[in-house]
C-alpha cells in the first residue's frame, strides 16, 4: 500500500516518569571563531539536556548558533572556530575533554549526526550501500556483517526494493530517499542519541511527513534520543517533547512543547510563533505581526538583551545588561527576559491585533473577478525531453507541462501548489519565455505571446516580470543596486535626473533607504536583497510578478516581512501574482484561487477558502494533512502520509496519474480499476471547485 493514515496519537511524548537522568547535559557551552577582527561568539554559555527517548527541538533564525551547538557537541566545528567553554556530558563523560582518537569512536556509535543537504553529505561515486558498509567498518564491523545489517538498515527506514537499490549511487535517489539513507547511516552503530540539522527543510510536505513520521518511529520502537534543528515551528510543535529557542547565540527559553507553544515566556519564542502563516487559519487581509529589524550582527552584539532592538516590550535595563536564563513561576519553564521575570505575562500584554484575530471573524476576500485577466494560460504544453538522437530518429516527447490551464487578475493572487518534479517551475518559466512552448497559448493581457516572436518577448518582458527563488543569485554581485535598477529603468526611457529621482522612489517602496542604492547585494540580508529584487522587478511597471518560491529561503520573522510587502505592493498597484510555493500556509495567506499540481496536470482549481476547506482530490487532501501545524493540539489529528515518490514524467501511469500513491484508488480499493482505465479530467464538483478526480471528495474534511 502506497498511503497510509494515521493519527499521531501514537507518538505522543513519553512519559515523564522517563525523565531522570539526562543522556546528554550540556552546560555553559562557549564557541567562539577568532578573527582578525576579534572574537566572534557564535555559541554564548548555552545548557539543555536530552532525555532518552525524547526529542528536543532547537529553533531560531539563521545565525542564532543552532548548527554551531550542534557541530560543538560532535566536536566538528572547523577553525577558526573553537570550544571555549562549557561540559558536554554524554552517559557522565564529558566529550570535550577526550583526546581526539576517543571521540572519533563516540561519534556515530554512542552521538550520530544528520546533516541537512544529503547531496552533499553522501559520497557520489560510491554505492550507498558500500558508504553505510563503511560507517560500521571503521568502527571494527567485518564486511559480511556490515552488508547484512546495511540491508535491514534501509528496510528499517522505508527504503522500496532494498536488494536492488542497496547497489546504486546517490544520484538514483530522490531527495527524501537520500535523507532516508542518510539517516540509515547514522543508525548504522546503534547510537543512543540522533542529531539532526534540518533534516527537512530542502524536502517537500509528503516527504518531510514521511521523515518526520520515520524519527517518531526510531523513537517509539529503539528508544532513540533526537535533538532536531529547524526553523520549522510546526514541525517542533508535532514531533518534539522539549524544546530550546535560540537568539544571537545564547538559549532565550527553555521549557515542553505544551509550555512554550501555549504559553510562550520570552517576547522573541512569542514574536516567532504570531508571524508564521497559519495552515488551520484564514486572516485574509490581515498582515501577519512580522519582527522588525534583523537579527544582530554576531561580531557586534548590542550590550544588554541582544533582542532588545526588536522586541515591543523592551525597556531601559534590557539595553544595559544581559538577562540570567532563569524559571519563570516555578514550572520548570525559563525565559532569558526581565520583563517575563517581573511577572509580566507577554501573552496577555500588547498583544498584536493579528495575534488576536485567532478568535475573529476573518476578513472577506474579494469577490470572484469579472475582469479579464492580466496573464492567461491555455492547454499548455511542454515537451522538456524531445530531441534528435539521429538523422531519422526523435526521443519520445516528455511533457514536464501537459495541457494546463490558469489564469491569473489584476488584483488577485493565484498560488500554485505541487511536489518537486510536478511542473510548476517549468510553466512558469516557459510564461516568461525561458522555456520553450509545444503546444497551447500565453496570453499577456489578451495578447498571444506563445510564439515568444521578438515583439512578444517585449510584451512579456514590459506586462510580466519574474522574481527568483535565491536573490543574490539572480543579482549581479559586480554591480551596486543603483547601476541593477539603472539597467531596467533605462528600458522605460528614464535617464539623468528622472532616473534617480525614480530608483530612489523604487528602493523606498521596498522599505529600504536612497544610502542602500550604492552598496553592493553581498551587503545585505537575504530579505533586504528580496527587497531588491522586488524592486528591480517593479521598474518595468509590471502587472504580473510571477514568484517562484519568494520567501522559501527566508527565517521566518524575515518572511513575514516580505509577505507583508507583497500584500501591501499588490492593494496599491493592483498588481496579479503567480505565487509558487511548496509551504502550504504561506500560499493560504496569500492567494484567492489555488491551483493544486500533479505530475505536470492541475489535479484541483478553486477558490483557496474552498479548496483549504473542503479538498476534493485525494492528493490535495495528502498536501494539507502532511503539512505540521505550529500547535500541540494538532498532534491528534489525522494524516494521510503518502509513501512512494513522484513518477517520472518520462513514463507517466496510465489513466490517473496519481494512482500509484492514491489513498483511495487501486493500490487500497482493487475495484476502482477506472483509474488505471480512464484518465480522469478537471471537472466541476459540488463542493464549488474543479478536481481531475473519479471519486471527488471521498477525503473531503479528514484533514
Amino acid at each position: 500500500m502506497n498511503s497510509t493514515t494515521n493519527s499521531a496519537t501514537a507518538e505522543s511524548p513519553a512519559p515523564a516518569a522517563s525523565k531522570r537522568v539526562p543522556l546528554l547535559r550540556v552546560e555553559g557551552l562557549r564557541t567562539e571563531f577568532k578573527l582578525k577582527s576579534g572574537g566572534v561568539k557564535a555559541v554564548n554559555d548555552v545548557s539543555f539536556d536530552i532525555y532518552p527517548g525524547d526529542v528536543l527541538g532547537i529553533v531560531g533564525e539563521s545565525g542564532s548558533g543552532k548548527s554551531v551547538t550542534a557541530r560543538s557537541i560532535m566536536r566538528m566545528v572547523r577553525p577558526p572556530g573553537e570550544v571555549v567553554a562549557g561540559s558536554v556530558r554524554f552517559d557522565d563523560e564529558d566529550l570535550l575533554a577526550l583526546p581526539e582518537r576517543e571521540m572519533r569512536r563516540r561519534r556515530g556509535s554512542k552521538v550520530a549526526m544528520v546533516f541537512q543537504d544529503p547531496q552533499a553529505a553522501l559520497n557520489p561515486v560510491m554505492k550507498v550501500g558500500d558508504q553505510i558498509v563503511e560507517a560500521m567498518t571503521v568502527h571494527g564491523v567485518d564486511k559480511k556483517t556490515a552488508r547484512k545489517r546495511a540491508v535491514e538498515l534501509l528496510e528499517q527506514v522505508g527504503i522500496p526494493d532494498v536488494q536492488r537499490k542497496i547497489d546504486q549511487y546517490p544520484h538514483q535517489f530522490s531527495g527524501g530517499m537520500r535523507q532516508r539513507v542518510v539517516i540509515a547511516i547514522a543508525l548504522a552503530n546503534d547510537p543512543a542519541l540522533l542529531i539532526a540539522d534540518e533534516p527537512t527543510t530542502a524536502l517537500d510536505v509528503t516527504i518531510q511527513a514521511q521523515i518526520l513520521r520515520l524519527l517518531a518511529k526510531l523513537r517509539t520502537e529503539l528508544g532513540i534520543a533526537v535533538a532536531i534543528i529547524t526553523h520549522d515551528m510546526g514541525v517542533v510543535a508535532e514531533l518534539c517533547t522539549d524544546v530550546v529557542v535560540m537568539y544571537s547565540g545564547r538559549t532565550v527559553e527553555k521549557g515542553t512543547v505544551e509550555q512554550v507553544f501555549n504559553h510562550p515566556r520570552h517576547p522573541y519564542t512569542a514574536a516567532l510563533l504570531e508571524a508564521m502563516p497559519r495552515l488551520d487559519q484564514d486572516l485574509a487581509g490581515q498582515p501577519l505581526p512580522a519582527i522588525p529589524g534583523t537579527p544582530p550582527d554576531p561580531a557586534a552584539p548590542p550590550a544588554g538583551c541582544a533582542f532588545a532592538p526588536r522586541c515591543r516590550f523592551a525597556e531601559d535595563a534590557c539595553t544595559q545588561a544581559q538577562p540570567a536564563l532563569l524559571e519563570i513561576r516555578d514550572v520548570g519553564q525559563t525565559a532569558a527576559c526581565f520583563v517575563a521575570q517581573r511577572g509580566v505575562d507577554i501573552c496577555a500584554s500588547d498583544a498584536p491585533a493579528a495575534a488576536r484575530a485567532e478568535h475573529a471573524a476573518p476578513a472577506p476576500r474579494s469577490a470572484p473577478p469579472t475582469d479579464a485577466p492580466v496573464l492567461e494560460v491555455r492547454d499548455l504544453r511542454v515537451d522538456v525531453g524531445s530531441r534528435r538522437s539521429g538523422l531519422f530518429h526523435r526521443d519520445p516527447p516528455v511533457y514536464a507541462v501537459d495541457s494546463v490551464s490558469l489564469s491569473v487578475h489584476a488584483g488577485r493572487t493565484l498560488g500554485l501548489v505541487g511536489e518537486s518534479g510536478c511542473g510548476k517551475s517549468t510553466l512558469s518559466r516557459s510564461i516568461v519565455g525561458i522555456t520553450p512552448v509545444t503546444e497551447g497559448s500565453i496570453l499577456v493581457d489578451g495578447t498571444d505571446v506563445s510564439a515568444m516572436r521578438n515583439e512578444d518577448i517585449k510584451k512579456v518582458r514590459s506586462s510580466v516580470q519574474y522574481l527568483f527563488q535565491d536573490p543574490y543569485a539572480s543579482l549581479n554581485p559586480r554591480r551596486t543596486i543603483r547601476q541593477s535598477l539603472s539597467e531596467a529603468l533605462a528600458f522605460r526611457g528614464f535617464s539623468g535626473g528622472a532616473l534617480e529621482e525614480e530608483a530612489r522612489s523604487l528602493i523606498a517602496q521596498v522599505g529600504l533607504r536612497p544610502e542602500h542604492l550604492d552598496r553592493y547585494p553581498h551587503a545585505f540580508s537575504g530579505g533586504q536583497r528580496q527587497r531588491i529584487g522586488i524592486a528591480r522587478a517593479l521598474a518595468r511597471q509590471p502587472r504580473t510578478l510571477i514568484l517562484d518560491e519568494p520567501v522559501s529561503a527566508l527565517d521566518m520573522s524575515i518572511q513575514a516581512q516580505i509577505i507583508n510587502l507583497l500584500e501591501k505592493l499588490q492593494n496599491e498597484l493592483g498588481l496579479g501574482y503567480l505565487f509558487i510555493a511548496h509551504d502550504l500556509s504561506v500560499v493560504r495567506h496569500l492567494s484567492d484561487t489555488v491551483a493544486v499540481m500533479y505530475l505536470g496536470r492541475i489535479v484541483e482549481y478553486g477558490e483557496v477558502a474552498e479548496v483549504y476547506g473542503n479538498p476534493q482530490h485525494p492528493y490535495t487532501a495528502a498536501l494539507l494533512s502532511s503539512s505540521p501545524v505550529p500547535s500541540t493540539s494538532a498532534r491528534s489529528r489525522e494524516r494521510i502520509v503518502l509513501r512512494g515518490d513522484l513518477p517520472s514524467p518520462a513514463n507517466p501511469p496510465s489513466g490517473c496519474r496519481f494512482r500509484t500513491r492514491c489513498p483511495i484508488g487501486p493500490l487500497v480499493h482493487p475495484e476502482r480499476t477506472i483509474c488505471a482505465e480512464r484518465d480522469p479530467q478537471l471537472t466541476l464538483t459540488p463542493a464549488g471547485q474543479r478536481a481531475a478526480c473519479h471519486f471527488a471528495g471521498e477525503l473531503a474534511g479528514r484533514p
